[in-house]
């Protein structure tokens, strides 16, 4: 049995990043969603170990200390990181894990996990990733603030990535990714 690809998505905060992944899930069966671990609070309508499994703070730092987690890092004052024990188990299975991080995470992937293909998404512009954020309604002006600082300096990132997809149609952007995991699927043979 192939062992299963690590796909790495991240992009900057309201560029799309859950509706590509969902859409990337319902298109291909093969993939796993990572549910990351985060000391943030829920947002409305977040399920918890559906969107995320919550954590108070020193849950979280007493699963660094003990190695649980792949990476992990700090993002707009919170806490994020991926179980090591659901990617390896996924991946041992020969389902395709795909994880949803920041580029600090992501660096951290790549260093341990070469193997993984870093997929970077991007708005079609700046004004329209903007108008994204906004529209989200889910965060307090200074938060937003914060996300749109953090979302520049992400930005900066984009070329360290093995590929940068534009989400200017969901199903466009979809279809792309899927296309990149299927030619790596290939190259396993």
């Amino acid at each position: 049995m192939r062992r299963g690809l690590l796909v790495v998505i991240s992009g900057p905060s309201g560029v799309g990043k859950d509706t590509v992944i969902h859409r990337l899930l319902d298109l291909d069966p093969n993939l796993v969603y990572s549910v990351s671990g985060t000391t943030r609070m829920p947002r409305p309508g977040e399920k918890p170990d559906a969107n995320y499994t919550f954590l108070s703070r020193d849950e979280f730092e007493k699963l660094v200390a003990q190695g649980a987690f792949l990476e992990h890092a700090t993002y707009n004052g919170n806490l994020y990181g991926t179980f090591r024990d659901r990617v390896e188990k996924t991946r041992d299975q020969g389902r395709d894990m795909v994880l949803k991080i920041d580029v600090q995470g992501a660096e951290q992937v790549r260093r341990l996990m070469p193997d993984a293909i870093l997929i970077f998404v991007v708005a079609p512009s700046e004004n329209e990733l903007r108008e994204r954020q906004e529209k989200r309604g889910s965060e307090s002006a200074e938060d937003l603030a914060s996300r749109r600082r953090i979302a520049e300096r992400e930005m900066t990132q984009a070329s360290h990535y093995d590929h940068v997809v534009t989400n200017d149609d969901v199903e466009r952007a979809a279809a792309e990714i899927l296309d990149l995991i299927r030619r790596a699927r290939a190259s396993q043979t």
